[in-house]
């Protein structure tokens, strides 16, 4: 018992030293960012207040009471909204290919070379560490405003990404096809093509799919640095203090993506379980 109640003891020290680290960091964080608390304290209320304005209309009705005039830009939302649609679609089908591709120079097993892992491992974490708008304001900055900025930041940050996960994959894989082809003479990319793509395909499709999810919230936001989609006019609405028509084009965002995300998630479950049963 003497042994028990001091290893109790123990673990509550250590549990105390651990929050009262946290507690810390908290405070010389808040300290550096010059963060208020009486400030915060003081303007909280304006947060629930601002939410509930978003469901009431110009007149002051409920937003529930007119959905004509709630939802009086719905071509135009519909429009941009496929136009994000179009940009994770793009984004996410361009990425995904070269994030395959460089996967097999990146992953431990299969690499050709030391270097060339090496290499290519750091570049997939340079282009996910970067975040997706600091890529589109530097696209916008350089190609102008419209969809292209956005892609191209989807592109780049989906390589990153799918890089390190289809990597990880590839790792994971059964040697013995790819040293049986290899063994007959065949050249190093014949091995990946016939003996490693075929064990991957399906998690890499899974992979993709869940990643689409992801970009497609990603890029409904692009327009917030001016690189196209619902964000343009979502910012728009949000600076001139337009509160229906940001709570429209957020209901708008909100089912879009949740269609999605239960339409891929469906796919990704059949993957999974076709290659259960292979």
């Amino acid at each position: 018992m003497a042994a028990y109640d001091a290893s109790v003891r123990s673990r509550r020290a250590n549990a105390l030293l651990f929050v009262a680290c946290v507690a810390v960091a908290m405070v010389l964080a808040s300290i550096s960012a010059e963060v208020s608390p009486g400030k915060l304290l003081e303007n909280i209320h304006r947060f629930p207040s601002y939410i509930i304005r978003l469901f009431y209309l110009e007149n002051g009705q409920p937003v529930w009471t007119d959905i004509g005039e709630w939802f009086w830009g719905l071509q135009r939302w519909l429009r941009l909204l496929a136009e994000t649609l179009l940009m994770a679609y793009v984004g996410t089908l361009l990425g995904a290919l070269a994030a395959a591709g460089l996967a097999f120079l990146a992953a431990a097993n299969v690499a050709p070379g030391r270097w060339t892992r090496v290499i290519v491992r750091r570049f997939c974490e340079l282009c996910r560490t970067v975040p997706e708008l600091v890529f589109a304001l530097l696209f916008v900055i350089a190609f102008g405003l419209g969809p292209m900025a956005g892609v191209l930041a989807v592109v780049i940050h989906t390589l990153g990404a799918l890089g390190k996960l289809f990597a990880e994959v590839v790792e994971n894989i059964d040697m013995k096809p790819v040293e049986g082809i290899s063994s007959t003479g065949a050249p190093w990319h014949v091995a990946m093509r016939f003996g490693a793509l075929p064990q991957v395909l399906s998690n890499f499709t899974s992979y993709t799919l869940l990643r689409f999810e992801i970009n497609v919230r990603g890029a409904a936001v692009m327009g917030f640095v001016g690189a196209g989609g619902i964000g343009q006019d979502l910012i728009e609405a949000i600076r001139k203090f337009y509160y229906s028509d940001v709570s429209a084009i957020l209901v708008l965002i909100l089912i879009t993506v949740a269609v999605i995300d239960s339409l891929t998630s469906i796919l990704r479950h059949r993957l999974i379980g076709l290659e259960g049963r292979n």
